[in-house]
């Protein structure tokens, strides 16, 4: 037999060179997202079947009775209700350095226990070395089971652990039933380990509700256990000024 019939017959034979087998995951890149983004905050673990909140339990048997007699609404649907409450926190200095987002992202993920969202600038100004798509903020917006359970960690665990606390200050209603506070530092949620910090950093905090005024969103909050200071009349307030 000669050498090229022999060749021949070993490339129809499969004799040629092996086939690479196939990646796990179908060879796609960026498959690891998911598990990064369940690392962050770590497993959520899974809820009893019939799992209700014991803020909502209270705002249904407590809060909804004494804003009916407060108000006396004639249709049970005008009462006032937490629809969703959103975190915020700006990282300006990630600009030069967008390394710090990854940190603040972790932060959030631990307080909130879902993964946050990351803002971008809408437009490029100069004067801020500031380009149009550049990572300016991260921001969480919680509803339902996760919305309860983070306002009862802030009510009983976090705001105690304010400095000097005197209750939230009542300047934050914009008029149309929403309520915004900021708080200084992290480092008040249990959640956050002191000695990984990198940066004490501030935070908004949102609560939206369906209230048509700011004297219905204050009785809300204030029943749900929000700890506000007492309201003054804005000619006592001018008059203290």
């Amino acid at each position: 037999m000669s050498a090229e019939q022999a060749k021949s017959d070993t490339k129809s034979a499969g004799g040629g060179k092996p086939k690479s087998a196939p990646q796990a995951g179908g060879g796609k890149k960026g498959g690891g997202k998911e598990a990064k983004a369940q690392s962050l905050a770590g497993a959520r673990p899974k809820l009893p079947d019939g799992y209700i909140p014991r803020m909502k339990t209270h705002y249904i048997e407590k809060v909804v009775p004494a804003l009916q007699k407060r108000f006396q609404f004639p249709n049970p649907m005008q009462i006032p209700r937490l629809s969703k409450i959103v975190v915020n926190v700006g990282v300006g200095e990630a600009v030069t350095n967008p390394r710090l987002i990854d940190g603040v992202v972790k932060e959030l993920s631990l307080i909130t226990g879902q993964r946050p969202a990351i803002s971008k600038a809408r437009k490029s100004i100069s004067n801020f070395k500031l380009r149009e798509g550049m990572p300016i903020g991260v921001f969480v917006t919680m509803r339902k089971t996760q919305m309860w359970e983070f306002l009862d960690r802030l009510i009983s665990l976090a705001t105690p652990r304010i400095r000097d606390f005197r209750g939230l200050p009542d300047r934050g209603f914009d008029g149309r039933g929403n309520y915004t506070v900021g708080l200084k530092e992290q480092i008040i949620f249990p959640e956050i380990d002191i000695d990984t910090v990198e940066k004490i950093r501030g935070m908004d905090i949102t609560f939206v509700t369906t209230a048509a005024n700011d004297v219905e969103a204050y009785e809300l909050l204030k029943e749900l256990g929000v700890p506000m200071r007492k309201r003054e009349p804005k000619a006592q307030a001018a008059v203290a000024a």
